[in-house]
């Protein structure tokens, strides 16, 4: 990852910033403390990762904005990528991120960067997933390899053994291993799945081929018994189909009689409606006899009702003239009524605009009685305006004065409020800085109190450096004991030997061999007595060497010198007997006394680690006490600058308490201030003046109002006195037309009334005919019948003769079918029902052939089970072929997961990669140290367990187990000690070499792009020649990468850098400025 822009707006410490990273290959990023520097690096990470120092998401933005964005362009893999990511205050991140179209321009060069086409994913998450999918890093191995972060560069030194391993892990990217390894596993299980699926398959599939014989003769028997059922089936269908015949044919005459039998009742049906319906007709002929025998005297009525027919409609006739000339009548009498309601209204319509022109002709004349007063009243108005104007050109001269005065007065009152806020925020301040300064005597009390808690701290440092000696003293003792317990048992050996060899020639080999099994239970019975302190045991077991019965030396011949080879006579052989058994009890006191003294050096030590174990738990507190020493001075020191900022307070105050009171502000605008009011005073323009003005003028307005009134009720005058004459003549005219109009409707009505009576309609009449007319009309339906009577006869007299005819033929059909039943019946008596012989044979049959059913079913399931042992016979060799496959894939995947496993292919690399790491951490901790420290990386420990089962079971050979692990072991000259004993300087050297070692590590391997590094942490630590080292160091390993940032405030740091990007802190937030 090259970097090649970075924009922010509105983070942390910056409002708005852009840094050009192109053409920077070694820089230092500088600035006074709290600057922003570690802010414009950790815009960085936050751009790609979303991590930051801050506690809270909305910290990142700067104080007083709604929103912060950082905008990261960077290059890999021969690509340009961007990401943009935005916070907004309350609410989420948006993040976006981008590839350049095209390949990537060299980062030297200072074109514009590329356009961009987006490959943001659908949500927060998503997108970040494909950023680390394309970086291939994530944030905690950033900050434990290439990010020394301020506060955080003894990270990597700080994590469990198991997370260092965990994070060297992931630089390598043996994550992908763990995958593999996973598939694998899913693989193998998987096969092993279809491995136990297989074989329960074939388990039973060989039980199914084991029924294969019993199939084959149970087909044979079944097709044996399907032969007899079908032969007993076709005697029965014979049989059958013999009764079925002579039954069909009494069915077929059962039929026929039951047939004749319907058509027997049908024929007596026909007879008994034909004979109905004769007599019907009959009854209707005589009816139509007697009304053919009233024919006159239908025929009279009949004629009289039609005379009294032509009449009504005489009378209907006039009766419609009648009531149309009765409706004109009504109609006339509407119109002329409404057009005199008409010129009625007219005239009091008329009549009442006289009334009112009446009322305001009075009204006017009061009017007009006050007009002398109006005059008199416009005559104080026009007095009264022309006042009012005078004072009105005077306001428009002071008007502008006023508002400038009015200005100057809030300005002069404005810098009176600054004064008096300055002067109450100075109060406030230094009341604070007072109850500060009175927390003096307690910060001194305390800083005392911790100075004396450091240094009783110290002493027991000094004091557990001394037990740490005392205790590596007293392990180099015990290593010189053990080296000495080694050569006199290797000298006892020696003296052993010697005896045996003088005492060859004088036993026997069963005396010998009783003898060895003596010596030995002489060794181990003094090693048990050296434990247990018991040396007495030891001297009798030695003693029990010379004993008469063993050691006599007339019982045999003695042999050579073991040490010369000359031959012993007995006062010799004694002698050198004795001298050898005396130095092999010197050595065995030498050996207890060895023994003790490092059972003795074994107890101090225990003791010297109890008590380093209780002075290191005892200075654990030393560290917070020297950071509780810091704050204390640091609150001293801001006590005595708060002193100081005390007294410049009180006296600013002071001034500005007699700048108030000597009104000593603002002198320019006081001055004009008094200007103005002179001038004001020449106009005399009152205000009190101006509003009396308008007042009067307001008071005699009523007069002009009035003055118009008059003005109107004049010109009204006039009109109406032109208008009463036309109103009285319109109201003449009314009159006239009224009393025309009553003597038209009167002569109206006289000739309505003469038409009516020549039509000469009579109501009682016409009543009267309509009664006779009622009366009269049965003879119309009389009449009618008639007609009808003499058209239905002749057709009544033919149709009684066929139905005559048709009865007599039915008659005779109904005997011959009572004939033809009579011998169906006769027939049917004669012969038997097969009836219940054809339905036991039927069921016979029936019961047969579902047994033959059965039996074809259970042939054809015998014949399917035959065909699906063929087939399995064949699915028997396909899955033994697939269960030796699916068994050797198993195995091979097996074998794959424990070698992408951790203690496979991963261990091995990692186990490869260390040595380099290890040589170029302690090169460039070489040339940090002046070759004073040395670090070791160790990946397997004996655990815990191992160790003390070892300790209980001395003497026993046991492989331990060991734990992977990966240990940082720190030494200098004085051996190797804990990590959290050496200084902030060491502990800074041996993090910045394991560090940049980390980085080199990746900027060589192709897995991941690591060309940045960034150094935000440890110059302060150092002195000058640490940092001669330190700088010598970067520049090394500059080579390695594209670009190197080291962040310091420290001025001779800062020079060491040729390229310089300066940070300062303004009112408008962080700058930035590049200095090459």
């Amino acid at each position: 990852m090259i970097p090649q822009q970075l924009t922010l707006k509105n983070f942390l410490s910056y409002r708005a910033a852009t840094l050009d990273f192109r053409g920077l290959h070694t820089a230092c990023v500088c600035g006074a403390n709290g600057a922003g520097k570690s802010s414009l690096l950790e815009a960085i990470a936050w751009a790609i990762w979303g991590e930051s120092r801050a506690a809270s998401e909305d910290d990142v933005i700067h104080v007083g904005e709604a929103e912060a964005r950082v905008e990261f362009v960077f290059s890999m893999h021969q690509q340009t990528y961007r990401v943009i990511r935005t916070r907004q205050r309350g609410n989420g991140v948006a993040l976006e991120f981008q590839i350049a179209h095209g390949a990537i321009a060299s980062h030297n060069s200072d074109s514009h960067l590329p356009s961009f086409r987006s490959l943001t994913e659908k949500g927060i998450r998503a997108t970040q997933h494909l950023i680390l999918e394309h970086l291939k890093l994530d944030y905690d191995t950033f900050v434990n390899s290439a990010y020394l972060r301020q506060g955080r560069a003894d990270e990597f030194m700080l994590k469990r053994p198991g997370d260092r391993k965990q994070i060297l892990a992931d630089l390598l990217k043996l994550q992908r291993y763990d995958e593999l390894a996973e598939q694998a596993k899913d693989k193998s299980r998987q096969f092993k799945g279809q491995v136990e699926l297989l074989e329960r398959n074939l388990a039973s599939i060989q039980q199914q081929l084991q029924q294969t014989e019993a199939i084959a003769l149970e087909r044979a028997q079944l097709e044996a018994t399907l032969a007899q059922m079908q032969q007993q089936q076709t005697a029965y269908n014979e049989q059958l189909q013999n009764l079925l015949a002579r039954q069909q044919h009494r069915q077929t005459t059962k039929q026929q009689l039951t047939w004749q039998q319907q058509q027997q009742r049908n024929l007596n049906q026909d007879c008994q409606r034909l004979q109905k319906e004769l007599t019907q007709i009959d009854h209707q002929r005589q009816t139509l006899i007697e009304l053919l025998q009233q024919e006159r005297a239908i025929a009279n009525g009949y004629q009289q009702w039609q005379t009294l027919q032509m009449r009504e409609d005489g009378f209907t006739t006039k009766f419609q003239a009648h009531q149309v000339a009765q409706a004109k009548r009504q109609q006339y009498q509407q119109q002329q009524t409404t057009k005199l309601n008409d010129l009625q209204n007219q005239l009091q319509n008329l009549q009442a605009q006289g009334v009112v022109l009446e009322q305001q002709f009075q009204e006017i004349q009061r009017t007009l009685s006050k007009a002398a007063d109006v005059e008199a009243g416009v005559e104080q108005l026009r007095e009264a305006r022309l006042q009012l104007t005078h004072l009105d050109q005077l306001q428009m001269q002071v008007a502008p004065l006023l508002q400038r005065r009015q200005h100057l007065q809030s300005d002069l009152d404005r810098a009176s409020t600054r004064l008096t806020a300055r002067l109450d925020e100075l109060r406030t301040s230094a009341h604070q800085l007072q109850t500060q300064q009175q927390r003096q005597p307690k910060l001194q009390r305390a800083a005392v109190e911790v100075a004396d808690r450091i240094e009783a701290l110290e002493k027991l440092k000094l004091y557990q450096e001394q037990v740490r000696e005392k205790g590596l003293e007293r392990r180099s003792f015990m290593d010189r004991l053990q080296a000495h317990q080694r050569d006199h048992e290797a000298h006892l050996a020696e003296l052993d030997h010697k005896l045996r060899m003088l005492k060859q020639g004088t036993l026997g080999d069963q005396d010998l061999a009783e003898l060895e099994r003596e010596l030995t239970a002489d060794r181990v019975t003094d090693e048990q007595s050296i434990h247990s302190t018991e040396s007495s045991s030891a001297t009798q077991s030695v003693a029990t060497l010379t004993q008469p019965s063993i050691l006599d030396p007339q019982n045999s011949s003695y042999p050579p010198c073991p040490l010369c080879d000359r031959p012993l006579d007995e006062p010799h052989w004694n002698l050198v007997l004795q001298k050898h058994e005396q130095q092999r009890q010197e050595v065995f006191d030498q050996i207890w006394v060895i023994r003790e003294q490092l059972a003795v050096s074994e107890r101090e030590i225990q003791v010297l680690r109890r008590e380093y174990a209780e002075l290191d738990t005892q200075l654990a507190q030393f560290g917070s006490a020297l950071e509780r020493r810091g704050q204390l001075q640091e609150q001293l020191q801001t006590t005595a600058d708060v002193q100081k900022s005390l007294e410049q307070l009180t006296v600013e105050a002071s001034q500005l308490e007699q700048q108030l009171h000597d009104r000593d502000y603002a002198t320019d605008v006081q001055e004009e201030l008094t200007l103005l009011d002179r001038s004001l005073q020449q106009l005399s323009y009152d205000e009190k003046d101006h509003a009396l003005a308008r007042g009067a003028v307001d008071r005699w307005r009523w007069a002009e109002i009035k003055l118009a009134d008059i003005k109107q009720a004049q010109r009204r005058q006039a009109q109406m006195t032109a208008h009463q004459p036309e109103l009285t003549a319109q109201v003449s005219q009314l009159e006239q037309q009224i009393e025309q109009l009553q003597a038209d409707t009167a002569a109206g009505f006289v000739q309505s009334d003469r038409q009516i009576a020549e039509i000469g309609y009579d109501l009682a009449q016409h009543n009267a005919l309509r009664v006779a007319l009622r009366q009269a009309q049965p003879w119309q339906l009389r009449f009618q019948e008639l007609r009808q009577a003499q058209q239905q006869f002749p057709q009544v007299q033919q149709r009684l003769q066929d139905l005559a005819q048709t009865l007599q033929t039915r008659l005779n059909e109904l005997q011959t079918v009572s004939l033809h039943t009579q011998e169906l019946v006769s027939y049917l008596e004669q012969t038997s029902d097969f009836t219940a012989q054809i339905q036991a044979i039927e069921q016979e049959l029936q019961r047969q052939r579902q047994q033959l059913d059965e039996q074809l079913a259970r042939l054809g399931r015998l014949q399917q089970q035959q065909q699906q042992q063929d087939a399995l016979r064949i699915q028997d060799g396909e899955l033994r072929t697939q269960l030796t496959l699916a068994r050797q894939q198993s195995r091979v995947y097996q074998e794959l997961a424990l070698a992408f496993g951790k203690n496979g292919i991963q261990a091995l690399l990692i186990e490869n990669v260390l040595p380099q790491l290890e040589a170029t951490t302690n090169q460039i901790l070489s040339r940090l140290s002046a070759n004073q420290l040395h670090v070791q990386f160790v990946t397997q420990r004996t655990a815990r367990s191992a160790k003390s089962s070892s300790k209980s079971t001395r003497g026993i050979t046991q492989n331990p187990k060991s734990i992977e692990t990966l240990d940082i072991l720190i030494a200098d000259a004085h051996g190797t000690r804990p990590y959290e004993t050496y200084s902030g300087g060491e502990a800074f050297r041996v993090n910045f070499a394991i560090r940049l070692a980390l980085a080199r590590l990746l900027s060589h391997r192709s897995g991941t792009a690591l060309q940045m590094l960034i150094v935000d942490e440890g110059f302060g630590t150092q002195d000058q020649e640490g940092c001669d080292r330190l700088i010598a160091a970067i520049n090394a390993i500059a080579p390695d990468f594209s670009c190197i940032l080291t962040v310091t405030h420290m001025p001779y740091f800062r020079e060491a850098f040729q390229a310089r990007i300066e940070v300062t802190k303004t009112s408008e937030g962080s700058q930035i400025m590049l200095c090459l």
